[in-house]
């Protein structure tokens, strides 16, 4: 990776408190969930201020166990959940995985969230969940989410893997809702090469999530009860060494990815003719887990930016677009292009790439030189 791109979308050092936690596997010769796996859950759970916290395979995984949850409040199969139309794949395909149906919902162009105010209109008597999902660290308008919610009497299920550390109102995503998922992919805050984390507050649904990411055994039984419909998605103790150093380096990192996040605002404010970039509200925190942005014209060509980009070093990936009518994985709900037209022109015209903190000053103005490059070329 680092020999063909200069800018990655995430990087891994592995340093001596991941090596202790490492040579504790080997000393026990026991790798799979165990004691660095409790560890990893009890100092997240301190970290992020939430009295559960249980560690999953993927952040994926901690999705797709959340979906399942559901049928412990009365889901059924195939009942609803409303998700984003565009955010990455993981979403919808948790909820098929459970056996749910996602009810997709268009976004914000300015947030790249969901639209609140679109959400009502989705809900129907099949409805059980709403996910919300804080695409590019940004947080979603929780309170209006959080209301719908309330009135409809449905579970939140936030997606806050590109959300670590992000805070809306001074309570950390992921955290607002009944359930938050977060991922530990390298592009994230923290890695462990792969995993994941449930996070919650309440008690029953936490033993239900435990149950369900083992199985669907109880809590803690290694016999063979199945009481809920379970999956195999533990982490295992390799992972949870990584994660362990991320969260004692958690707050280093931060910073730094915040600073990059910053100054790459700061040196790409003159290209505002010509791309929407994320925007910091005063009361919330936008986590820095990458640097996206949307062309405000179709004719500046996002592919032929995307290609430009790449053939300078700077890895770059789309924005996702409308899961619904831009990827044929989901053709088979029915929908029909136009029928989320925000989503489709972000998935038209958006890409990002990397903001993680082994990025220096010299990485930063490399990057902003590129795109002003491009845009000038445009120009011509």
């Amino acid at each position: 990776m680092k020999d063909k791109w200069r800018i990655s979308f995430g990087d891994l050092v592995i340093g001596d408190i991941a090596k202790t936690y490492f040579q504790r596997v080997f000393d026990k010769n026991w790798a799979s969930e165990g004691d660095n796996v409790k560890e990893f859950e009890e100092k997240f759970a301190a970290k992020f201020g939430c009295k559960h916290a249980i560690a999953t395979s993927s952040g994926t995984d901690a999705d797709i166990v959340s979906c399942a949850a559901l049928y412990d409040y009365g889901a059924n199969r195939g009942d609803e959940v409303i998700v984003p139309a565009l955010s990455f794949v993981a979403t919808a395909n948790s909820i098929l995985a459970a056996g749910l149906t996602p009810k997709f919902v268009d976004i914000e162009l300015e947030t790249l969230n969901i639209d609140p105010s679109k959400i009502e209109e989705a809900i129907t008597d099949r409805t059980r969940a709403i996910m919300a999902v804080h695409t590019m660290g940004k947080p979603c308008e929780m309170d209006a989410i959080m209301e719908i919610a309330k009135a409809h009497d449905l579970k939140i299920i936030e997606d806050a893997c590109e959300a670590h550390g992000a805070t809306y109102k001074s309570k950390l995503a992921g955290t607002i809702g009944d359930m938050g998922a977060f991922s530990f992919y390298t592009a994230h805050q923290i890695v462990c090469g792969e995993g994941g984390i449930v996070a919650t507050n309440d008690d029953k649904i936490a033993a239900v999530v435990r149950s369900v990411k083992s199985h669907g055994r109880p809590a803690g039984s290694l016999y063979f009860d199945f009481q809920r419909i379970g999956f195999n998605s533990k982490m295992n103790d390799l992972e949870a060494a990584l994660g362990l150093e991320g969260i004692h380096y958690f707050d280093e990192h931060f910073n730094k990815r915040k600073n990059n996040l910053y100054k790459m605002l700061e040196l790409t404010e003159d290209l505002s003719d010509y791309c929407y970039f994320i925007k910091e509200e005063p009361y919330e925190k936008v986590s820095p887990h990458a640097f996206p942005l949307v062309l405000k014209d179709e004719k500046y060509n996002r592919d032929r930016l995307y290609k430009y980009l790449e053939s300078k070093g700077i890895q770059c990936k789309t924005l996702f677009g409308s899961l619904p009518t831009q990827h044929n994985a989901f053709k088979f709900l029915d929908y029909r292009y136009g029928d989320f037209p925000v989503s489709e022109y972000v998935g038209k015209n958006g890409l990002h790439f990397g903001m993680h903190q082994y990025l220096s000053d010299d990485d930063l103005y490399f990057i902003s030189d590129t795109l002003h490059e491009y845009f000038r070329k445009i120009k011509k």
